[in-house]
């Protein structure tokens, strides 16, 4: 199955404080960069550095774009910067169904096609389903179609507690790492609708297990190398590590925050599972 997503990404609400030196140095004191290293890695002066972060110097937008890139700054919030420096943005937000993004679209497909029988997806910033193989689609059976309508959003399809949640066996765990996953994103972007998103899955209940059903089990312990999704299916549990990719130097928002998230089998079950199913 193949989903592409139409529009573009609602504009994050406008910063509270739209002055450039409280945003830059937010984002040195959250990399943990004193005033003098990032001068140093920026080719200017610790002295420069404070005059722009407490308001007596305007940096050029050359400058702002350099120690953005220095703080590894994400894209949207780079735009962020040059606006708070009375600059228009350097990034672009093109729509997915924009016909310049063709070729994206087209690579991204073959590519997560290409990983079958085994699961892939690309998710958005707010972790709304992009494009999906069919492996996902083989996780998702059973999922209600409430929850499959438009836009499929990643983290609510998993930790919902009719969606796949209550089938993942270490469902706290997994749980965790998600959670965790999503703090680390709210702590970069000053994104309202991702914070709204990991308030609602964070207080989802947490479905009671019980005990497990017959032939669930996996027939030995498998010493896994990271920790797997375990989930079962058509009587059996399936083990994946989850990989995440992004592209690499990107140039326009949309395209800056795109995932591509693929799940590896974690042992030799669930890899001659899926590949009886894909013969």
């Amino acid at each position: 199955m193949t989903i592409v997503a139409t529009g573009a990404a609602a504009s994050p609400p406008a910063p509270s404080d739209p002055a450039i030196g409280p945003l830059l140095r937010g984002w040195r004191e959250r990399r943990r960069v004193s005033q003098l290293e990032l001068a140093l890695r920026a080719g200017s002066s610790a002295r420069h550095i404070s005059f722009i972060e407490t308001g007596r110097s305007r940096p050029s937008e050359e400058m702002v774009l350099r120690l953005a890139e220095h703080l590894d700054v994400p894209v949207r919030e780079r735009n962020a910067l040059l606006l708070a420096a009375g600059y228009a943005p350097h990034y672009p937000e093109t729509p997915l169904d924009d016909p310049s993004m063709d070729a994206l679209r087209a690579g991204v497909e073959r590519l997560i096609q290409g990983y079958e029988p085994y699961p892939a997806l690309v998710v958005d910033a707010r972790y709304d389903v992009v494009a999906a193989n069919r492996g996902i689609a083989l996780l998702l059976e059973g999922v209600p179609d409430r929850l499959l309508a438009p836009p499929l959003n990643a983290m609510r399809l998993t930790l919902h507690p009719e969606g796949l949640a209550p089938r993942i066996r270490n469902l706290r765990e997994w749980r965790g790492h998600l959670l965790a996953q999503m703090e680390r994103q709210i702590a970069l972007q000053r994104s309202s609708a991702l914070r709204s998103l990991y308030e609602e899955v964070a207080a989802y209940p947490v479905p009671d297990r019980g005990e497990p059903g017959a032939g669930c089990e996996p027939d030995e312990p498998v010493p896994y190398f990271a920790l797997p999704m375990l989930i079962e299916h058509d009587g059996r549990v399936l083990s994946f590590i989850s990989s995440i990719s992004t592209f690499n130097t990107p140039m326009d928002v949309t395209v800056a925050e795109l995932a591509i998230e693929t799940f590896l089998p974690a042992d030799p079950a669930t890899v001659k599972y899926l590949q009886s199913l894909g013969s």
